[in-house]
């Protein structure tokens, strides 16, 4: 198959090291967010047979349709407000000639859009971003020949990765950074391997592979796509997933640290106001919190308790929501073309009118070149924003839980959990949370409305992809520190609460306590705190989910 490198985490020196797995398999239709990611963090892939047998398929109907005279865009024609312009003129034959202009527009379209701005992005959002791009072309539908999908391969078993600027998308096609690895392909620009940034072609050189020379449809195949935004995508909602489980799992100590009222996720309370979602939540808590001292009568718990712990259920759901509706949209992205235009290998004109039948080939397997608008992202752009207010609520919420947690009007404990041997306890720690929240609130804001038109004043719509995966990105990140912080206050309450005696911890946050206690010990004096913050935040990206 593609590739012969074997397990290719020790060379990949700027990607944390794992441990040799079983070969990712790419075929274009059953990708994830976790191969991606598995990709990503430099385990070897291989891909089908099928698969690559579509791609020759593509590439073969894309040609056909040049050499029956259809214009087509990004080939024989330029692209954006260029497509008025001839580029390539195939005239029926493929002749030298012909491959001899294809391949200089090919090199020039490649050059002119590697217009990337700001540092280079990390290596394995890179490595997500090629991983995407090959599983999509592997569909057929981009065109392009064989050797860009063997080049893609060998990068990624050999540990090759294009140096690509992380910023520079409006989000309609990711076209200004996906370029760049067209030009390290051609042996241009620079590239990271074997943990150091050098030119594409010396790496090349050292990893025994040869350049390559697009011609065709290669370059816009190449760079045409929202493969960088959905890459990050993807790795987001594997992030996004381990959130979501311990979210719930911190909630669950900090309502046990501030010895609250289980009235709102009953079973029967939530059948009178029934959202899928938050059923559900409440059917996690009440096993994640069976045999805790939660369920036996204590005459001094309040009746209501403060919202941000009285409506978490809701706020919780969302996050699960939020996911299966990203992950739905985000598979189908992975695993269909985003192309224009693309090539829909084996379909037969619908209609016999002149504009629906003009993209079609004529011979009898079938096969048609058609101009799409299918590279807008918006769908599932949205989706994520939807998910950046979901994160923010839950911010806002946890910060607010961290201060009531430190109010004995509310926990009936010492005043900001101090101890007889501490001054000031946990006090000044309700500002970092503070800034976590507000901060996830400024990164909600939608960034899909801020754009101006481009490009001759055709590009007038954008969706800004890459920001606004970035800001969940950097959300979720924070949320990781935000719930560290409330685990380690919960904790803290817990204990205080049993040191007052009689107070039993469910099975499943014993073990969350007990797994925090290893690396944040009890506060019983004035320390540091931000260490411990750092600790609980790698804890809980880690927990077993």
């Amino acid at each position: 198959m593609l590739g012969s490198a074997k397990c290719i985490a020790g060379i990949l020196l700027l990607i944390p090291a794992l441990a040799c797995q079983a070969t990712i398999v790419l075929d274009g239709m059953s990708a994830t967010p976790e191969s991606i990611a598995r990709i990503a963090d430099g385990e070897e892939l291989r891909v089908t047979r099928e698969a690559s047998e579509r791609v020759v398929k593509g590439h073969d109907l894309i040609l056909e349709a040049a050499v029956e005279g259809q214009r087509i865009y990004g080939l024989t024609v330029g692209v954006g407000l260029n497509k008025d312009l001839q580029m390539v003129d195939v005239n029926g034959k493929l002749t030298p000639e012909v491959l001899q202009a294809s391949t200089r527009f090919n090199a020039a379209l490649l050059h002119a859009h590697a217009a990337g701005v700001g540092p280079d992005m990390k290596v394995r959002t890179a490595r997500a971003a090629m991983a995407t791009r090959l599983n999509e072309m592997l569909i057929g539908a981009s065109g392009v020949q064989p050797a860009v999908v063997e080049k893609l391969v060998q990068f990624l078993n050999l540990g090759i990765t294009p140096a690509m600027p992380a910023d520079g998308s409006m989000g309609e096609a990711d076209i200004t950074i996906l370029s760049h690895i067209g030009l390290t392909m051609m042996g241009e620009g620079d590239v990271y391997y074997r943990g150091v940034e050098m030119p594409a072609a010396q790496a090349m050189q050292m990893a025994e592979i040869q350049p390559i020379q697009p011609w065709g449809k290669d370059a816009l195949g190449i760079l045409s796509s929202n493969a960088y935004a959905t890459g990050m995508a993807a790795l987001a909602l594997v992030d996004l997933k381990q959130l979501s489980h311990v979210a719930t799992l911190v909630y669950a100590m900090s309502l046990q640290g501030l010895n609250g009222n289980v009235s709102p996720f009953l079973e029967d309370t939530l059948a009178l106001h029934p959202f899928p979602y938050v059923v559900e939540t409440g059917a996690k808590l009440r096993l994640m919190l069976a045999g805790s001292s939660l369920w036996q009568r204590d005459d001094a718990r309040a009746l209501q308790d403060p919202l941000s712990f009285r409506d978490a259920p809701f706020l919780l759901a969302e996050l699960d929501k939020s996911y299966d509706g990203d992950r739905k949209l985000i598979e189908l992205q992975l695993n269909s073309s985003d192309d224009n235009p693309g090539a829909a290998i084996g379909v037969k004109a619908k209609s016999d009118l002149f504009q629906a039948k003009r993209a079609y080939v004529s011979n009898s397997a079938g096969g048609a070149i058609l101009p799409s608008a299918n590279f807008e992202p918006l769908p599932w752009v949205l989706s994520f924003q939807e998910t950046g207010t979901a994160l923010a609520q839950n911010s806002l919420a946890a910060a607010q839980r961290i201060v009531k947690l430190n109010d004995p009007r509310f926990t009936h404990l010492s005043r900001f959990l101090g101890t007889d041997h501490t001054l000031h306890a946990f006090g000044a720690m309700e500002k970092p949370p503070m800034m976590l929240a507000a901060e996830n609130k400024e990164l909600a804001m939608p960034v899909s409305l801020d754009y101006l038109p481009v490009a001759g004043d055709i590009e007038d719509i954008a969706t800004n992809a890459p920001q606004a995966i970035r800001n969940v990105q950097k959300q979720i990140d924070n949320s990781f520190q935000l719930f560290g912080i409330e685990l380690i206050s919960a904790a803290q309450a817990v204990e205080l609460r049993q040191k007052e005696g009689g107070f039993t911890l469910s099975p499943d946050t014993a073990k969350l306590f007990s797994a925090l206690r290893k690396v944040v010990p009890f506060r019983d004096e004035d320390r540091p705190f931000t260490p411990e913050f750092r600790a609980a935040a790698v804890l809980l990206k880690q927990y077993p989910n």
